[in-house]
């Protein structure tokens, strides 16, 4: 699905000015930042007490998911309408195509994303590639589309955003992989439960998607469009990364809930360890082929006329922080696991205050786009260590064999494929 996304983007950087890729990227980046709040709010909730639960507690949480992720969007809804009415006429562009879509492409979603989260939870991947290949395909041929009649406008591509989301939400409504039908099952102690547990998950994501935009704010304001789509690349090109962390985050996230509310510990901790040993281990390999192919790989994407800006050596210094990834994601997962998520919270406002403070020394008195991919590292690290606290008071772990284990799991995978 990565790749698919890469390619899309791919084309539009050949398809539109940089001012305007600009603009694009600084849009989505903003929209996911406020979508945060429904996805932030549901997804890790609905997994914490949807895996491993009975049919009819499975019900109770499907309900009330559907039931607190229809109030949130009509909260949201709400706030657009009101931005719209006071800011309809607005010269800033990226403001202007929010207010105008920002609700067509929320509604537009739901049902795909409560049955995204259905499937993750029943460990169902195959059913979810499915929903995402088919949403993304569609997207990407109706870019090649557009392009072929010369017809890649801004709007043209959000609209045609929101008709792929339109038809694969009716799709998995006709199909029942959203489940519906269980709004009935919803109970208020259900709601009120998603809800407590979700406030300080929706706190964590939203916090750490304001990472993302914190450093395309102060891109656009500070250098420009064209600045967010050179430094847009070498985050795109980080999905070499995010494509495994994050896919084994998403099932790995259900498997470890299965763990811990079985209290097999064991178990966890184990499997926690084998997936930061593999995944650090093979980012190791993928950062060294990244930093001697950076060039090619950013003509790849972007075409040659991003290879003489700074994306190459941006990619590179953001391969390398990628290589705390695999420890910084699972230590989060596993403080939700154990009923933690808000440790996770105010780890991440005291993350966005460092990102914060260091993205401004680097702007005003540096003056360089490399510094603000260079300071990263400062909340990744406090992150880490944060997290690794926290997690040692509740179960202990020892981890200084963490990327043994991962070596070890590697050499038998590919001695039984040998063999």
């Amino acid at each position: 699905m990565s790749l698919f996304g890469i390619v899309t983007l791919s084309l539009l950087y050949r398809a539109l000015t940089p001012t305007d890729a600009g603009i694009y990227i600084f849009l989505f980046t903003l929209i996911n930042l406020i979508d945060t709040v429904k996805s932030g709010f549901m997804t890790t909730a609905f997994i914490k007490y949807y895996s491993g639960s009975d049919e009819k507690r499975a019900a109770e949480v499907i309900g009330s998911t559907w039931i607190l992720t229809i109030l949130i969007i009509a909260v949201l809804v709400f706030a657009n309408l009101v931005s719209f009415i006071f800011y309809h006429n607005t010269d800033n562009i990226t403001l202007d195509l929010l207010n105008k879509y920002f609700s067509l492409i929320i509604v537009s979603t739901l049902p795909f994303f409560i049955a995204g989260i259905v499937l993750q939870s029943e460990k169902r991947f195959d059913l979810l590639l499915r929903i995402r290949l088919l949403n993304q395909v569609l997207f990407t041929g109706t870019i090649v589309a557009l392009i072929f009649l010369k017809e890649t406008t801004l709007n043209t591509i959000i609209v045609s955003y929101i008709l792929c989301n339109v038809f694969v939400s009716i799709v998995v409504l006709i199909i029942g992989w959203s489940k519906v039908s269980m709004i009935k099952d919803a109970t208020k102690k259900g709601v009120l439960e998603m809800y407590h547990f979700g406030k300080y998950s929706m706190g964590s994501s939203l916090s750490a998607n304001l990472f993302s935009f914190t450093n395309t704010f102060f891109l656009d304001y500070f250098f420009g469009p064209a600045s967010v789509a050179v430094f847009n690349i070498g985050s795109k090109l980080m999905q070499i990364i995010e494509i495994p962390l994050y896919s084994i985050a998403g099932s790995g996230m259900p498997l470890l809930s299965g763990f811990y509310n079985n209290n097999e510990q064991d178990k966890m901790v184990f499997t926690l360890k084998k997936i930061i040993g593999i995944l650090t281990t093979i980012f190791i390999g993928v950062a060294i082929v990244s930093l001697i192919f950076a060039e090619p790989l950013i003509a790849l994407i972007g075409g040659q006329k991003y290879v003489t800006t700074e994306a190459p050596n941006l990619f590179r210094i953001l391969i390398l922080l990628s290589l705390l990834f695999p420890a910084d994601r699972f230590f989060a997962i596993t403080l939700d696991v154990i009923n933690k998520p808000e440790i996770n919270f105010y780890k991440l406002l005291v993350m966005l205050v460092i990102n914060l403070i260091a993205d401004f020394v680097v702007v005003f008195y540096f003056k360089s786009v490399y510094g603000i991919a260079i300071t990263n590292i400062f909340p990744t690290l406090y992150a880490i260590i944060i997290s690794y606290y926290y997690i040692q008071k509740t179960i202990k772990i020892d981890f200084s064999d963490t990327l043994s284990i991962g070596i070890k799991e590697i050499r038998s995978f590919i001695s039984s494929k040998i063999s």
